[in-house]
């Protein structure tokens, strides 16, 4: 396969999954902002969205206030931000033009009549309700395309790229949900574990589809340690750093297996797997969760790099 070809499909893939994670991201302050102020603190929820969002910066450089109306334009709608929905979608859109024949019927049907749709939307929804529909409708269009590809590719070498844009997206998303979880959204006087911290934590869990599986894996109340180890350790939970690097390690060998040689990106994802496997929460908390998501996003972009220096450059 042609590196272009693979690049492609990795960013394809890269880009349909944050325009889902950003539209869990709104979809989840919403909520958050919809209950009373007793149960979600003083705390600004539309900043933690920018910053859960990784862009900041960037919304700061436009913007003077983090509010519903300037959060929503620019992950949703702006084209000033290259990250925004409708900037992801439009960047899909385009890698999938690229690689039309690399692609099944199914899949190029899902990403651009997810184009198509988006069109009709406009600048913004004109009220919260619609607004509501269209994040609900971003949610299903990542669904379909991913659908698509996962009931109707053949199991090679594009089917392995568009993973790696998956997981590789996935791992960084839910890395950085908890560690703005810990030190943007629970205030420093609030104790870990009482009912802000309930509420606030059933919206994060909510923002990756996790709240009914937490309660079938602990069976208990919702704890922030145990939430933590869902979203970390547990390798059955398909949005865990655990589950995406698994899916990660393997794939890269089947493209290994593929290609008749391994390099620098397997090592690296083996790595990053071999000490997961080997944490445990209490050392994790021990150590500094912060500290321990911030050395997992740093390992992951430097997979991401690796993959890109030796099949997509």
């Amino acid at each position: 396969m042609l590196s272009r070809t693979a690049d492609n499909l990795y960013w394809l893939a890269r880009y349909v999954e944050r325009a889902e994670y950003l539209a869990r991201i709104l979809e989840t302050t919403q909520r958050l902002t919809a209950l009373p102020l007793a149960y979600v603190g003083e705390s600004n929820e539309w900043v933690t969205a920018v910053a859960t969002a990784g862009c900041s910066n960037a919304f700061f450089a436009i913007h003077d206030e983090a509010n519903e109306d300037t959060v929503t334009d620019f992950l949703a709608f702006s084209t000033a931000n290259p990250s925004s929905i409708r900037s992801c979608f439009e960047a899909a859109r385009h890698n999938a033009r690229s690689v039309r024949t690399a692609l099944t019927v199914e899949m190029w049907e899902a990403i651009n009549g997810t184009w198509l749709e988006l069109r009709r939307y406009g600048n913004q929804p004109a009220s919260r309700e619609e607004l509501t529909r269209f994040l609900q409708w971003v949610q299903g269009s990542s669904l379909r395309f991913d659908g698509s590809a996962y009931r109707t590719m053949l199991r090679n070498d594009a089917y392995w790229f568009s993973r790696l844009g998956v997981y590789t997206e996935r791992a960084d998303n839910t890395a950085r949900i908890l560690d703005v979880k810990y030190h943007l959204l629970l205030p420093a006087d609030e104790h870990v574990g009482g009912p802000l911290d309930y509420f606030q934590w059933s919206a994060i869990l909510r923002s990756v589809s996790a709240l009914t599986a937490y309660h079938w894996v602990y069976r208990e109340s919702v704890k922030p340690w145990l939430i933590a180890d869902l979203l970390i350790l547990n390798e059955q939970m398909p949005r865990s750093l655990a589950s995406c690097c698994e899916n990660l390690e393997q794939n890269l060998d089947r493209i290994a297996n593929a290609y008749g040689r391994q390099g620098p990106a397997q090592r690296q994802a083996r790595t990053i797997r071999t000490r997961l496997k080997n944490s445990r929460m209490d050392d994790i908390f021990r150590g500094g969760l912060h500290e321990f998501i911030g050395s997992f996003i740093a390992d992951n972009n430097r997979l991401g790099a690796a993959i890109t220096q030796q099949y997509l450059s």
